[in-house]
Order: C-alpha cells, then sequence, then structure tokens
C-alpha cells in the first residue's frame, strides 16, 4: 500500500492524529505551526519532518494532503490554497467561518482535482455507526424527527484549564456562538439519515456567568436550541455546543415504525418498535451494546473521540486512494456550517427563520458570495461584525477582561 504523504497545520489539534496517519498507511512530511515549543516537543514523535511557520512556503513542501488544524473560524482561506494547487484537504470543524468563504470554498473544490472532506468524527462513534447502520437497514422507516445534542460544560473557576484553550481575551473561543460549533450534535444525523437542512431557526439559553468568575468569555448563553427543517420534512432538534447539565452527547432517531437511541453516559443504544411493526428477529424493545467489529478494532478503541479519529482518516486516505466519494464532502461540510451561522442570524433578530443555501447552486453562491459577517476577532487584527452573544449588550466585566489577557 502506497503511504499518503500528509503535512499538518496546526499541531495543537492536528498532533493528536499521529498514530492514526501511520496506522492508515501515512506519512508525517511537513508541519506549519508558530508555537515553537510545542513544536519542539510533537517532533519528537515525528522525526524527519520538514517544519515551517509560514503556510504559503509550506504547501509548496512535496506532499499529497494536507490536515487543516488551525483556529476553529479560520480553515476555509487555506483549504481554498491547497485546493488550488490540487492538494487533497482534510479539515477540522467548521469548514468555513462565513458565508462568503463557503462559497469560496465550494468554488475551489469544484475546481480542484484533490479531494476535499471535513474531520468531523462523532458520527463514527460506536453507538452512532450502530444507529446509522439500522436507520439505513430500513427496518424502522422513513425519518421523522431526530435529536442530537453535544454538551461541554467547563469549571469556569478553573483559571488554569480555562486559559490554556483560551490563553489571551480575543481568542475565537471567547466569541464563540452557541450555534457555531455544530458539526458534533448534527453531523451524526445528518450522516445516519442523509437528511439535508433546508430551514432553520433558533432560541438561546441565556445563563451569565456569576460576576466573580475571572474567566468569563464574551458569550453568556449556555446553549442555543436549533430546529431545522430538512428536505425530506423531517424536522431536527440540535444544541450545538452546549454547557448544561453534564458532559455527554445524545442522540435519537424517531421514525414510522420505531425509534433508536443512545443511552446517555454509555455506548449502549436502545431500539424500540411499534408493537404492531416488530421485524422478524427483533423484540419491541431491544436494549444493546453493539458488536461492531473491526479488523483494526484494537487501534479503533485507543484512537480519539470514540475511536472517530481512526475512521476520519482511514476514510480520507480511502478516499484518495479509490478517487470515490465519501459523505462528508464541501457540500455536507458547507450545508453544517451554514445551518450554524444562519441559527445564530436567528437568535440575534428573535427566532427568525432562514432558509439553508445550498451552495451546489450558483444562485445560492451569488446570494452569499460577499457575506463575511463574523462574529470573531480574526489573526489579523479584524474584529467582529456582528454580536457573539444573544444579547448584543452583554460585556464581561473589566476585571475579567484584564484577567484573560
Amino acid at each position: 500500500m502506497e503511504k499518503i504523504k500528509i503535512g499538518i497545520f496546526g499541531l495543537r489539534r492536528g498532533s493528536s492524529f499521529i498514530d492514526e496517519i501511520r496506522f492508515n498507511g501515512g506519512e508525517i512530511v511537513a508541519v506549519c505551526e508558530k508555537d515553537e515549543e510545542h513544536t519542539k516537543t510533537v517532533l519528537s514523535e515525528i522525526e524527519g519532518a520538514a517544519v515551517y511557520t509560514d503556510f504559503d512556503e509550506f504547501i509548496k513542501h512535496p506532499m499529497d494532503a494536507v490536515l487543516i488544524a488551525n483556529f476553529c473560524p479560520e480553515h476555509a482561506g487555506y483549504a481554498v490554497k491547497c485546493l488550488e494547487k490540487n492538494i487533497h484537504v482534510l479539515s477540522e470543524c467548521l469548514s468555513n467561518g462565513t458565508l462568503a468563504e463557503g462559497v469560496k470554498l465550494v468554488e475551489a473544490a469544484e475546481k480542484s482535482s484533490a479531494i476535499y472532506m471535513l474531520a468531523e468524527n462523532y458520527p463514527y462513534m460506536t453507538f452512532n455507526r450502530e444507529m446509522r447502520r439500522v436507520y439505513e437497514s430500513g427496518t424502522l422507516g422513513k425519518i421523522m424527527y431526530a435529536e442530537g445534542e453535544y454538551n461541554h460544560p467547563i469549571d469556569w473557576y478553573d483559571t488554569k484549564t480555562v486559559l490554556s484553550v483560551r490563553p489571551y481575551e480575543k481568542h475565537w473561543r471567547n466569541f464563540l456562538p452557541r450555534t457555531y460549533y455544530i458539526t458534533h450534535s448534527l453531523a451524526p444525523l445528518m450522516a445516519a439519515t442523509h437528511s439535508k437542512p433546508v430551514r432553520v431557526t433558533a432560541m438561546p439559553v441565556y445563563a451569565p456567568l456569576p460576576e466573580d468568575c475571572p474567566t468569563q468569555s464574551h458569550v453568556a448563553d449556555a446553549a442555543a436550541i436549533i430546529t431545522i427543517l430538512n428536505d425530506d420534512n423531517s424536522v431536527f432538534k440540535v444544541t450545538g455546543c452546549s454547557a448544561f447539565g453534564a458532559h455527554g452527547n445524545s442522540y435519537r432517531l424517531c421514525c414510522e415504525k420505531g425509534q433508536i437511541e443512545n443511552v446517555r453516559g454509555t455506548d449502549k443504544v436502545m431500539l424500540r418498535y411499534n408493537s404492531w411493526q416488530i421485524p422478524e428477529g427483533k423484540e419491541e424493545v431491544n436494549f444493546y451494546e453493539p458488536d461492531l467489529s473491526d479488523k483494526d478494532e484494537e487501534l479503533i478503541k485507543n484512537a480519539g473521540h470514540g475511536g472517530g479519529d481512526f475512521f476520519v482518516i482511514k476514510e480520507f486516505f480511502d478516499s484518495i486512494r479509490s478517487a470515490k466519494p465519501h459523505m462528508f464532502d464541501v457540500y455536507f461540510a458547507t450545508s453544517m456550517a451554514s445551518v450554524a451561522i444562519l441559527s445564530h442570524r436567528s437568535i440575534l433578530e428573535g427566532s427568525k427563520p432562514y432558509d439553508i443555501p445550498d451552495f451546489r447552486k450558483k444562485e445560492d453562491r451569488d446570494k452569499f458570495r460577499d457575506d463575511t459577517l463574523s462574529p470573531f476577532w480574526h489573526s489579523d487584527g479584524t474584529p467582529p461584525s456582528i454580536p457573539c452573544c444573544s444579547d448584543p449588550n452583554y460585556l464581561p466585566s473589566l476585571w475579567q477582561t484584564e484577567n484573560c489577557k
């Protein structure tokens, strides 16, 4: 099996894929990272890789593919540069931080001979793989309603931990609307059902932290409750990245003949059928831990995000080697990003519904070609152009701001 030569842009997240790249027949030939100390640490694991701090010089290095793992809102521009050079792209989430970037990304991907794939890993968790398998078997019938919840609260009083991931006030995580980091709650539902979002509306869960908390962000929302109408008339309810209750992920598919959901905090699923529509060989209530054995099961168990990181690399490399399409392409990716961006605008406008553009269509791309609205401070110093919080007037106290510099 021919090795795929890959470069990593952004080592904080990108370095977590090192083992998965090797296990799937890849060779890390170059890295691009500005943090010298972090680079030194990682280089001990990938001796021989060329080191760059300038992205344009980095992509001149001979390689087949690039893993884009820089700041979350800034993936698209770098992905476009790779696609223009016909370098395969595996991009961390989100695919694009603005709608205009989504247009550019789609058009670059359509012109390129290279493959674009979103590195979304949650659909590959054991229970989500099982939910997709059961749905695609047809025993549940058509999807009608689904729920996806990605819940990731943190201890805001744990200053050391918080500042390790939000090291300065204008860091993107301090301006991240609750709708934006949506892929972990939405992608498993889209992957299982193949439903495509067409309209969205959202409401915030506004919950400012106590004033004595020294590490508050500029977003005082604990969650966003996002309702999505799909092209098959099904409805999804997802949370984006929420911070209520306990940490965990929850998914549920409600269909014509029954439903399947994961049991919170475990790898188990509960599959239930209507009493008059029980398939042969099944019970009305089926409660079990899926046995999805794979030849690489041990490697999968040791990979990050419930094995998801292993499958992300495997799918990407398989697609490159076979030149066959995969599910998490540029249209799938930009559709989720559009939901993320427009559901936040829905919140800012009193839950106004927004139609989701289909960037396969030129007329939809033209509508958003110049839409650069963003809630983030960017690396080049560009300030936010829309509020990041449901309350546009919310600001952390001055002493909190000083603490987060």
